[in-house]
């Protein structure tokens, strides 16, 4: 299972790609198609067009470096946009990880989670119980 940390981003592509591709033709896509900086440490992910490969690309402090992997039997349920358009979405680690082992989750629900009431600075909140 991936557990990067919560400062890297996972970006998926809504459409699927050439399962050819290699490390500089995907940070070509992730500069001038997604519009990110591939330099921020983020992950990038591809599904190829079979959905039998999914790579992983990211800067890492001196170097490129992808990560693949390619089913022998079976295919990625992948989901992607019924647009068309070649963009990203993001997506979190552990749904990332329910999708490289097999998982399906375009059914699945997200069930809601707690949130603070108050996101006013910690300052205001004291001045105002004096």
């Amino acid at each position: 299972m991936l557990s990067p940390p919560p400062s890297v981003r996972l970006h998926v592509a809504t459409q699927p790609i050439d399962g050819r591709k290699g490390v500089d033709s995907l940070m070509v896509i992730v500069r001038d198609v997604f519009g990110h900086d591939p330099f921020e440490g983020h992950l990038f992910v591809f599904f190829s067009k079979r959905c039998d490969r999914v790579r992983i690309v990211y800067w890492d402090r001196d170097g490129f470096a992808m990560w693949t992997k390619r089913l022998e039997r079976g295919r990625y349920k992948a989901t992607f946009a019924e647009d068309g358009r070649l963009t990203a979405s993001s997506i979190e680690a552990a749904e990332l990880g329910l999708i490289l082992h097999g998982l399906d989750l375009r059914g699945a629900r997200r069930r809601p989670r707690w949130q603070p009431r108050s996101t006013r600075p910690a300052a205001a909140l004291s001045t105002s119980s004096g």
